[in-house]
């Protein structure tokens, strides 16, 4: 059957890979298109890969001194500076606290800096690339199979659709879709979207023409969420394809992008991933407009940086990506954590672990940040954002139990560390917050004892040197701001991005709304991470929720629950720093405005009406929406005829289309067996529809786990179909 039905399997499907001590699963040499597991042209190293030249390692490894010894040594001066400033007549515990966390902080501010400089310079010299990837031109032919994976998990059907559809058609572009097969893998829970999901199949089926290479798999049991999703694909179906490209429920690539990104990895058999550089675009509200132009603006800078210096130590950001199915069948499984959660169980931020994994494995993990063409959107509010971060948040803290494992590079090891640390920093820079206005209270109402046990000279006080103080803010703020300004100036000297953002002026506006408002917003995204840092200290895990992703602003109570510990903490910081002097007030001002802000900048920025107005002013624009390429341009008139539509109850939507029940029986999974587990679910909803005199008693007597049960059964689809 061509237009529905399971995706076909290989002859022999792929064992599960583990991250045991000893040895990895790997793919059978009688794997079908001849995968080349072991078939290389240059000599293989210890693990099978061919050698990096020594010439290369040399100067990733002078590229690294520069970026990561710059970082340091710049922390080390900034440190001796800040040490003059609390430290210098007498050393007391407070000034020790205060330059201890200024130097883990500024360190992390430097590395970025140091980083972005790397990144100005490969953007002037063109780089960017590598593995023999070109920007333009004519494109490289494919010669074997390639599956593009689509995860989804209760999203809006429509709007995945959408968005798939304008990647099978701009794969068509290129006249080499023959090479490719798509998969849909939903973990969707809710059984109204569940049905929802087959009938858009169907519909995508139509539209494409592409119903003997488009397959759509729901998992009953959500095992390991996206991590088990994936693993689970590559069990069964992976031997058959050389390439996997992973995309999110929001992703759009175009065709053009995902040829050359193939192309490469079928060239460079020593690879595992390759990361495209996905621009954040479809922005409405305010938030998400800034989100899209700090990406599209300040976003290449920063990852030509950290390709510059990560080479073939590349990370994953978990989605459009190229990855060579072998290596990730061979390394990348994921293992459960030992102990409970937040710690333990499933790895949340699986894509950081696997890139590790693939690269202890001896295989190569890359990034081409100048290849264009890889979309994705972001969070309409703060609140949403919040919600994803959360769960980013215990992922990312995840990885302290990964760092010791045996035989990680450290720039894996590296990459999981920064990642603990952007979100470790938050709780940090709030300490250092508070212990700073401790002081400087301390400063102004501290009784100095001048007569001790001891005879001194001079009183037992901290001093503060107020104008040591001033320099070292003024040159931490230029560290800071330094990256958007380079970013600025690479703006200035690229025609299409210039012009796409609105021309010079425009452009600079457009940075300085953007930072100003940025600006205010970070001491609220400083409390919010913080909060959830603590949270997981205490033990809360984040579960698995659904993202929303359409604009539609929360109500002013539900701001005011979520906000107004924000704001009293602004309050009480401003009023601290009012009872110093005038001038620490001015000096906080940014952070406590922020923060007692907190209430009207989340509804603002949540705002659609205030993003379309900075629009219509040509602020914040990106060339993404001012002259949109085609992939996007169907992407967007996509969504518009199929995504946003009233989701249909899942039991009357398969009573009114016989041709959708039919689909639906026809992918249901396999029938129990003996010795499989029970579903108690599945056991209470028969019961129910036994016993319900209609149709619509029984759907208001189902709930959700029980109704998905019923229709995951061939026996509760009988029983539906004989009631009134």
């Amino acid at each position: 059957m061509d237009a529905v039905g399971a995706p076909p399997r290989p002859a022999q499907p792929v064992p599960p890979a583990s991250l045991l001590p000893q040895g990895w699963a790997a793919l059978p040499p009688d794997a079908p298109l001849d995968m080349p597991v072991r078939a290389l042209e240059a000599e293989p190293d210890r693990h099978g890969r061919p050698p990096v030249p020594t010439t290369q390692w040399r100067l990733i490894g002078l590229r690294r001194l520069a970026v990561i010894g710059g970082a340091v040594a710049m922390t080390g001066m900034a440190g001796y500076e800040m040490d003059l400033v609390f430290n210098a007549v007498q050393r007391s515990v407070a000034g020790m606290v205060m330059l201890l966390l200024f130097v883990m902080l500024f360190l992390w501010i430097a590395l970025a800096f140091t980083s972005a400089l790397a990144g100005f310079a490969s953007m002037l010299a063109h780089g960017g690339l590598g593995l023999g990837i070109k920007r333009s031109g004519a494109l490289p032919r494919v010669t074997t199979r390639t599956a593009l994976l689509m995860p989804t998990y209760n999203e809006d059907p429509g709007r995945v659709m959408a968005g798939l559809r304008a990647t099978i058609d701009s794969l068509g572009a290129t006249r080499q879709e023959r090479a490719f097969d798509v998969f849909i893998l939903s973990d969707t829970t809710d059984p109204d979207i569940w049905v929802a999901e087959e009938a858009a199949y169907m519909a995508l089926c139509r539209a494409t023409g592409w119903g003997g290479r488009l397959f759509y798999r729901r998992r009953a049991v959500n095992t390991d969420r996206k991590a088990g999703n994936i693993g689970e694909w590559v069990r069964n179906y992976g031997a058959a394809y050389q390439q996997m490209i992973t995309l999110d429920a929001d992703s759009v690539m175009s065709g053009d992008v995902i040829v050359r990104l193939t192309a490469a990895m079928e060239n460079n058999p020593g690879v595992a991933l390759i990361q495209s550089l996905p621009v954040i675009v479809n922005g409405s509200t305010l938030f998400a407009r800034m989100q899209q132009f700090a990406g599209r603006v300040y976003g290449p800078l920063i990852a030509h940086g950290i390709a510059w210096w990560h080479g073939a130590e590349g990370n994953y950001w978990g989605h459009n990506a190229v990855i060579r199915t072998a290596a990730f069948a061979e390394q990348a499984g994921m293992p459960h954590l030992p102990g409970r959660k937040p710690f333990g169980g499933a790895i949340l931020s699986h894509d950081f672990v696997e890139a590790a994994l693939m690269r202890r494995g001896g295989w190569a993990i890359h990034m081409v940040p100048a290849l264009m063409g890889s979309y994705e959107e972001s969070p309409p509010s703060l609140t949403d954002i919040a919600i994803r971060d959360r769960r980013w948040c215990q992922g990312n803290l995840q990885h302290a139990k990964v760092l010791p494992a045996r035989g990680l590079h450290w720039v894996s090891r590296m990459h999981m560390l920064m990642g603990i640390g952007s979100y470790v920093t938050a709780p940090l820079w709030l300490i250092f917050l508070l212990v700073g206005i401790l002081v400087s209270l301390q400063n102004r109402f501290y009784k100095p004892e001048y007569f001790g046990d001891t005879k001194l000279l001079y009183p037992h006080w901290p001093h503060v040197d107020p104008v040591q103080a001033e320099y070292m803010f003024i040159g931490t703020m230029i560290v800071l701001l330094a990256p958007k300004i380079l970013a600025y100036m690479l703006l200035l000297i690229d025609g299409p991005l210039r012009r796409g953002c609105g021309g010079a002026i425009m452009a600079a506006a457009s940075i300085l709304v953007e930072t100003l408002i940025g600006g205010l917003i970070a001491p609220i995204a400083m409390m919010i991470q913080t909060a959830g840092v603590l949270s997981i200290l205490l033990g809360r895990d984040s579960g698995w929720n659904a993202q929303r992703r359409d604009a539609g602003g929360l109500q002013i109570m539900q701001n005011v629950r979520l906000y107004w510990v924000h704001t009293v903490l602004g309050i009480v910081l401003a009023g601290a720093a009012w009872s110093v002097s005038l001038p620490l007030f001015l000096w906080m001002l940014p952070v406590t405005l922020g923060l007692v802000c907190a209430i009207p900048l989340a509804a603002l920025t949540g705002s659609e009406a205030a993003g379309q107005a900075l629009r219509r002013a040509r602020l914040l624009l990106i060339p993404e929406e001012t002259d949109p390429p085609p992939v996007l341009h169907e992407a967007v008139a996509y969504m518009g005829q199929m995504a946003g539509h009233p989701i249909q109850e899942a039991i009357a939507a398969l009573r009114a289309r016989a041709g959708l029940l039919r689909v639906h029986e026809i992918m249901l999974p396999a029938p129990r067996r003996r010795g499989d587990p029970i579903n108690p679910a599945l056991l209470v909803g028969l019961l129910k529809l036994r016993e319900a005199p209609d149709l619509a008693t029984a759907v208001r007597e189902l709930n959700r786990a029980e109704k998905s049960a019923v229709l995951g059964s061939a026996e509760g689809l009988h029983l539906l179909a004989q009631l009134p």
